[in-house]
């Protein structure tokens, strides 16, 4: 069985309208803070400098902890492991025939790509530089590649897995692991160097925004186009 039995037309639409509130809730915040950013807001910058030097000053005594956040962010949460999770997924979903599912996540985790790139081009933020560099990255800095493909692609998973029906020791341990690397990703950027702080609540926004949107859209054209049931 490919989905869990789905909820009656009405819980549906009601659901997926919850989900469409949160994310235009995420984008909303994200908007305001591309403005702060491309504005150069003084306050954020401050905070953003204040944070990426303590953080700075304290990775160039720990090589061992930076050694190990150059693996977790190079290879574990790295975007392209990320987005390969994305493909054998879609190339799941659509072995077992539910294709239209699985060309919606395969265009939503290209759709995060694309939009990432766009506005990192918009935005052109440097990254921070420092006389003693930890680590290197290339591109603009926001927003945060690896915290928005992260943010997306985990995002997506659990979906995929609730809508299978997983039990509750399989979803425990999947919500774990999602917070684990959305949150983790994010913290080896900044302890890294490579990022503002800033930038990866961006990535996280964004992400969050673009998973809910995929979401709300795919359960409500389901749920039009799914006769109704009763349970």
């Amino acid at each position: 069985m490919l989905s869990s039995p789905p909820l009656p037309r009405p819980d549906r639409i009601r659901a997926s309208a919850l989900v469409l509130r949160t994310g235009a809730a995420c984008a909303a915040l994200f908007l305001a803070l591309l403005a702060l950013v491309a504005s150069r807001w003084s306050p954020l910058m401050s905070l953003d400098r204040t944070v990426a030097d303590a953080l700075h000053r304290r990775a160039v005594t720990e090589p061992g902890l930076v050694h190990v956040n150059r693996v977790l962010t190079d290879w574990l949460w790295d975007p392209w492991t990320m987005r390969a999770l994305i493909t054998v997924a879609v190339v799941a979903l659509w072995w077992r025939g539910a294709r239209s599912l699985a060309v919606w996540v395969a265009a939503a985790s290209v759709l995060s790509s694309l939009l990432q790139q766009g506005i990192k081009a918009a935005v052109d933020r440097e990254r921070p530089q420092w006389p003693d560099p930890v680590d290197s990255a290339h591109y603009a800095a926001f927003p945060s590649g690896h915290a928005m493909t992260a943010t997306v692609s985990c995002g997506l998973l659990l979906w995929l897995l609730h809508r299978h029906g997983a039990g509750p020791r399989m979803w425990r341990t999947a919500l774990a692991a999602a917070w684990v690397s959305v949150l983790g990703v994010g913290i080896t950027r900044l302890y890294l160097g490579v990022h503002w702080p800033s930038d990866v609540l961006g990535g996280w926004l964004l992400g969050a925004a673009l998973v809910a949107f995929t979401v709300a859209g795919f359960e409500r054209h389901e749920a039009r186009d799914r006769p109704s049931r009763k349970v």
